[in-house]
């Protein structure tokens, strides 16, 4: 019984040692760059890059989509523009390294834009992410990263009690800002407009309380310019003027009135309800058409298309889209797909 007894500790004692060197395997590989496929390290690469890390739109997941997320790199620095649910699985398989990643833009507080974001900044703080995390965003934007702070408090203490010090607010930084310069370092010069994608009504307690903001990212070598959600705007379009990149949302009222049908939300909807579920999708929406008018309005020599909204073909390839922008709009039109770089 002795022997059988110390042949259990032992085991149990390479058990945890091999726990261990796991543990500190992982901990070595997160402090390495991460590798694009072409096996160059995205800290190193010059120039801009965008990568679009998730492309759909609404609350729904999808299988192939992660919702709405934008990397930006330049002359090897991230910058995210939002950070909906899977933005940190896809920062990885972009090749790019979350510790990485100092600063955030959130369009508006919307989950399909901001779920992903308590996730994304507990495993930076996992992984001894030291240096500040600021997330800039329209007002709320604060509260949004203490509710985050405080949803992964659990964790924190528990890593506390591990022998982790770092306090969370000294690494998580919520600024909400108002329209105009909000950001600028010797890569890019970031200009918010407020869009029109709330009309919350006037007699609603949240009156003016929040925005939604489109934004311009002005680099060395490109002008890139993030619509969030919105629906027709005079300000994102005069912000949008001569940039080389217009990255769009895009949806159609009828795709989503036929989603609607299909899971028989629409039956049960009065005739005053669908109406108003119309007016939101052109009113605070982009239909193609709206994209397209707004691309040739500001002179843009692209347009990307995400923030894909559900429709009934789970296969859909949202192709259709094109030709309706380009009926407005002669530059190049791209339908983003997860992962995409411009």
């Amino acid at each position: 019984m002795f022997l059988i007894l110390v042949g259990i500790v032992r085991v149990m004692e390479m058990e945890m040692k091999i726990g261990q060197l796991l543990l500190a395997s992982i901990v070595v590989l997160s402090l390495l760059p991460l590798r694009r496929a072409s096996g160059e390290a995205t800290e190193t690469r010059t120039g801009t890059h965008l990568i679009t890390l998730g492309t759909r739109g609404g609350p729904i997941p999808a299988k192939d989509r992660a919702q709405s997320s934008n990397l930006l790199i330049v002359n090897g620095t991230y910058y995210l523009v939002d950070a909906g649910d899977g933005v940190l699985r896809r920062v990885t398989q972009a090749g790019a390294n979350f510790r990485q990643i100092g600063k955030v833009f959130i369009t508006h507080g919307h989950d399909d834009h901001t779920a992903g974001l308590g996730a994304l900044m507990s495993v930076a703080w996992d992984f001894q992410r030291h240096d500040p995390i600021d997330v800039y965003g329209p007002p709320g934007t604060t509260a949004l990263v203490k509710g985050a702070i405080q949803y992964f408090t659990v964790n924190a203490e528990i890593r506390w009690a591990e022998g982790r010090r770092t306090p969370l607010g000294d690494v998580f930084v919520g600024h909400d800002v108002a329209p105009g310069l909000i950001y600028q370092d010797q890569n890019i010069k970031v200009t918010a407009v407020e869009n029109t994608h709330f009309h919350i009504p006037e007699g609603s307690p949240y009156y003016g309380k929040y925005k939604s903001y489109a934004y311009r990212f002005q680099t060395p070598d490109r002008v890139i310019v993030f619509t969030g959600d919105t629906g027709p705007s005079d300000a994102v379009t005069e912000l949008a003027r001569d940039a080389d990149t217009l990255v769009s949302e895009v949806g159609s009222s009828e795709d989503v009135k036929q989603v609607f049908i299909k899971n028989g939300t629409w039956q049960g909807m009065t005739p005053e309800q669908q109406a108003a579920l119309m007016r939101h999708e052109v009113e605070e929406h982009l239909t193609p058409d709206a994209v397209g008018k707004m691309a040739a309005r500001a002179h843009v020599k692209t347009v990307v298309l995400t923030h894909l909204l559900p429709t009934v073909n789970e296969h859909d390839d949202y192709q259709r889209y094109v030709p309706e922008v380009k009926k407005f709009f002669s530059g190049q039109v791209v339908v983003a797909k997860d992962l995409m770089e411009f």
